[in-house]
């Protein structure tokens, strides 16, 4: 017991320190803007009254500490939620926003990815998704390697 409390203060201590060393922001006050602009801030899902699976994502953009910008990714009780600090984020047109994210920021698993976002008409869907120096995961709305599109999500409440 006396172990896991030891772990849990030294973890307390760590894991901030970690999640300062990630990527910040380039500009915060922007970031919230353009996504408030495209109106991405609540809870999106593909059935806001169904529980959160695989098939049925529940991602939610919030404002984090200070002046981040959170993206989660809960997929049900048998999963980690997947967390992702937006960095930068750019208007491309008035359906299409460009973001810049950090996935599970201070973290050993800590990676920078690109993604286009379709909105419109109260509907979100990732159209492209590129893993920094690395693979095109979605490209065209559709993931790679699968041939499966990305889900429509829809704004819940």
């Amino acid at each position: 017991m006396r172990v896991a409390a030891f772990v849990l203060v030294l973890l307390t201590g760590v894991l901030p320190a970690a999640a300062q060393d990630a990527k910040a922001p380039a500009n915060p006050a922007g970031i919230e803007a353009v996504l408030r602009d495209a109106g991405l801030f609540g809870t999106w899902a593909v059935n806001c009254e169904g529980a959160p699976t695989p098939a049925n994502p529940h991602v939610s953009i919030l404002m984090g500490d200070g002046d981040n910008v959170i993206e989660r990714h809960e997929l049900g009780g048998d999963y980690e939620i997947n967390n992702y600090r937006v960095i930068a984020a750019k208007r491309l047109s008035k359906s299409r926003v460009a973001v810049e994210v950090v996935f599970k920021p201070g973290s050993d698993r800590e990676e920078e990815q690109s993604l286009v976002l379709a909105v419109e008409n109260g509907t979100r869907r990732t159209m492209f998704n590129r893993i920094a120096g690395g693979a095109v995961v979605v490209k065209d709305g559709v993931v790679a390697g699968h041939k499966v599109k990305t889900p429509v999500l829809k704004k819940c409440g």
